[in-house]
């Protein structure tokens, strides 16, 4: 990035039901420095940043557009989370760090209808979990050595993986010094 950012910018992402709101948050309060955690889901209803809504699969299509225009100030001044369950439309050159939440299918399964889904939206996001979408889409549009995969199975691994995530923080701040201003 361009200027010096006070912090980095960390997606977390996963198919919906892995634990990516419960990560960004235990992140935020962890975290050596502060973040700004914006849920992209959350903030697309707020903000408009839809096309229309889809309601067989009780989904909105995003104006990926407007959306990228409305967060790349956000971006640029890091000390981000972007918690979405796809991390394709962010430009590369905003990104520190993709962190990709895997669930065993079982444990999703249970989760989703906990939310209340209905049965093909939990079959269509299953699959998905199964066939690694998630992980193939930061693959093709991110470098490998700024993407980890998390297995996000129970609250041990979610605080092993805050816990992780804490010390990259803590690296990337030793590698990007502040200057005084």
């Amino acid at each position: 990035m361009g200027l010096q950012q006070q912090g980095p910018v960390i997606v977390i992402t996963g198919t919906p039901g892995t634990g990516k709101s419960t990560h960004a948050q235990l992140l935020l309060n962890d975290s050596p420095i502060p973040l700004r955690h914006v849920n992209v889901s959350e903030y697309v209803k707020e903000h408009g940043f839809y096309e229309s809504y889809d309601e067989k699969w009780q989904s909105y299509t995003v104006d990926e557009d407007k959306l990228l225009d409305e967060l790349e100030p956000l971006a640029e001044a890091g000390s981000l989370i972007l918690d979405w369950h796809s991390c394709e439309p962010f430009p590369e050159r905003w990104i520190d760090l993709v962190v990709v939440l895997r669930c065993d299918h079982s444990k999703l399964w249970d989760r989703l209808e906990k939310r209340g889904y209905e049965l093909p939206k939990i079959q269509e996001n299953n699959e998905a979990e199964i066939m690694q979408v998630v992980l193939e889409e930061a693959r093709q549009s991110f470098a490998t050595e700024i993407i980890v995969e998390l297995q996000s199975d129970s609250m041990e691994d979610i605080e092993a993986n805050v816990s992780r995530m804490v010390d990259w923080i803590k690296a990337w701040q030793l590698d990007h010094p502040q200057e005084p201003e």
